[in-house]
């Protein structure tokens, strides 16, 4: 019989969709990490914020994280894709529409608004009034409509896509349990003073940070055991 030794590059690991789903948890683990820890040392939305160097390192770790957050939604999704049904991919579907606004959203915080502070001024503020609460005295457009629907979409996915993750029964109930309860008392933002309400968002980051865990975890367990490292040729391939 010949033998054959393998090669480092067939000693990797197989890109599989199992293995993506498993690698998209750690996405989900570093959003809501992120979402937790930028919290408390996020600067006021407020003109005179937009030039501050604090500004210009939280935004871009927001943009970051929000395509963390999509990768790491729809790997929580994948995985359970066929158990979730369609209350699962309604809340999959709304939460995603959400993230994609309120990154569109945060690229405008991260490029825009920082060049835009000394030459229009008015602007800045009547933008940054539609997170804070004070209308400013220019007419944003459509930009105050996606951010409410961003709203919208992000309490009625969350809540959909965690009470599914939690009927499911494929991840772990207690953090898609928090999940839901996180994305269903968000709308309390409206009763708490700015910047307070953003404590809101820890329940959101930490119930993430612990599917996204979970998720990859899981998919580290249920790998096959590794195989030796060499291979008699012509024998039968063995699916991982």
């Amino acid at each position: 019989m010949d033998l054959k030794t393998r090669g480092p590059e067939e000693n990797q690991e197989p890109l599989t969709a199992a293995n993506l789903i498993r690698w998209s948890g750690l996405a989900a683990l570093a959003a809501g990490l992120i979402f937790v820890a930028i919290q408390p040392i996020h600067p006021e939305d407020v003109l005179a914020s937009v030039t501050t160097p604090v500004w210009a390192l939280i935004m871009p770790v927001k943009l970051a994280m929000s395509l963390l957050f999509l990768v790491g939604i729809t790997g929580i999704y994948a995985r359970q894709v066929k158990d979730a049904g369609r209350v699962g991919l309604a809340g999959y579907l709304l939460f995603s529409l959400s993230w994609t606004l309120q990154m569109a959203f945060i690229f405008i915080e991260t490029f825009s608004l920082p060049s835009l502070a000394t030459i229009a001024p008015q602007y800045v503020e009547s933008f940054l009034g539609i997170v804070n609460g004070a209308p400013g005295a220019v007419d944003v457009g459509a930009v105050a409509a996606a951010y409410n629907v961003a709203g919208i979409t992000y309490v009625l996915g969350g809540l959909l896509l965690g009470i599914a993750t939690v009927r499911a029964r494929v991840l772990p109930r207690w953090p898609a349990l928090l999940f839901a309860v996180a994305a269903a008392s968000t709308p309390l933002a409206a009763v708490l003073p700015h910047p307070l309400n953003r404590s809101l968002a820890v329940p959101m980051g930490l119930s993430l940070a612990w599917l996204g865990y979970a998720l990859w975890a899981e998919r580290r367990g249920q790998q096959q055991p590794a195989t030796p490292a060499w291979s008699v040729t012509g024998s039968a391939a063995t699916k991982a």
